[in-house]
């Protein structure tokens, strides 16, 4: 592909960037980026990774857009790059699907270190760039753009810009009635797909979701992770097995004894999908328990798997898991060395022990029985908080 085909779709990008006036929350943030360092964007397919992109090309005339996965096996991206600059005065190049580049790291070490340029680069899957930032130590900075957290859904879908929570406002009943009157709209978001930014156009977005986890297992993964054919198989067979099931036990014990494999590939696989933003790990808080961990599904692909009726016990456990890391809030689950019931999640980064117990409309402070603890909190799945029990959507304020 010649450089004038590339400024052509550079310039179709910015033109078709007008179509999304409104800009996601981290926008703000890349703005704000300064140093010598280079940014990385990366979160699930769909998240609008590029509209995020080709909105800062529009906006800023020193900066080019093209996208790997465009480019054809002769272009060399370190001479696009450099023409780029040298020809055109670009300062500022953005780079989309990054890990479709054949050598990422040295490409960016190399531009790095001969050429005054600034690169903004994205990717959908963790696992290459993740890699790439740590070969590039203090050169590459990576910031994760995730699906709509309830507070940002507010904003695009309803026009409403409510200000965050912490899990302390949480816990000491701090909030606003904006936040009690906004919680009509949680179940639209979580059991109907509106936490998918595409949703916003998108009639039928679980379609949408299955075509882009049917992506990810098919050309993502087998494009940084060194998987057999079949292997491709069991990551598929792994992920209805895990969205077919309750969240309790799901870890790589049960997952290596219900699929036929070893405890070190469901390690393996469990870790890839993770990094492709489809699943999660939590580990678990104790002394004497089994040191895997709880593994949760990226909400809403539960809801492909199973009726929103079935699945909504372990939805509930995903967007808290979701919304706490989105914010960068650690959890550890809890698990008893008796079998004794126990909350859900051990909250730290604040300043007393926190503990969550994730629910329905019946869940109260009996959960907490017999655990020594500062504060404890109670989420449950409500439209408006009640004397022992605070809307769970509440959680979705955190980032």
């Amino acid at each position: 592909m010649g450089l004038n085909k590339l400024i052509e779709l550079h310039q179709l990008a910015r033109t078709e960037a007008g179509q999304y006036p409104l800009k996601r929350f981290l926008y703000e943030r890349l703005e704000g980026d300064e140093g010598r360092h280079f940014t990385g964007i990366v979160g699930p397919r769909g998240a609008g990774k590029t509209v995020l992109l080709r909105q800062y090309a529009r906006e800023h005339e020193d900066a080019f857009y093209f996208s790997a996965d465009t480019l054809e096996a002769d272009d060399d991206p370190w001479e696009i790059i450099r023409s780029l600059l040298e020809h055109f005065k670009y300062r500022t190049v953005l780079i989309d699907e990054a890990h479709f580049l054949e050598d990422t790291a040295g490409l960016l070490k190399r531009i790095y270190d001969f050429l005054r340029v600034r690169v903004i680069f994205s990717s959908s899957v963790a696992l290459a760039m993740r890699e790439s930032a740590h070969d590039l130590s203090r050169r590459v900075r990576l910031l994760e753009l995730r699906n709509f957290s309830y507070r940002e859904y507010v904003a695009f879908k309803h026009g409403l810009h409510i200000p965050k929570l912490t899990i302390a406002d949480l816990a000491e009943r701090r909030w606003t009635p904006e936040h009690v009157r906004s919680g009509a709209w949680f179940d639209d978001y979580l059991l109907r797909g509106g936490l998918l930014p595409f949703a916003m156009e998108e009639p039928e977005p679980f379609q949408f979701l299955q075509a882009i986890i049917e992506k990810v297992l098919a050309r993502d993964i087998p494009s940084v992770a060194r998987l057999k054919l079949d292997e491709l198989d069991r990551l598929r067979r792994l992920l209805r097995f895990v969205g077919r099931s309750g969240v309790d036990g799901i870890n790589y014990s049960s997952l290596s004894r219900n699929l036929g494999i070893t405890k070190y590939k469901a390690e393996q696989y469990v870790a890839c999908l993770e990094k492709a933003f489809i699943l999660h790990r939590v580990l678990p808080e104790g002394t004497s328990v089994l040191r895997e961990p709880k593994v949760l599904m990226a909400p809403p692909c539960r809801l492909l798997y199973r009726e929103a009726d079935e699945a909504i016990g372990g939805l509930r456990e995903d967007f808290f898991v979701e919304a706490a890391q989105g914010a960068g809030i650690s959890c550890a689950y809890l698990k008893s060395t008796r079998g004794r019931k126990t909350p859900d999640y051990l909250v730290s980064g604040t300043a007393d022990r926190l503990v969550v117990e994730i629910g329905g409309k019946g869940k109260g402070r009996q959960q907490f029985k017999g655990i020594e603890i500062d504060r404890k909190l109670v989420l449950a799945h409500a439209p408006v908080p009640e004397k022992d029990r605070v809307p769970l959507y509440f959680a979705g304020y955190l980032a």
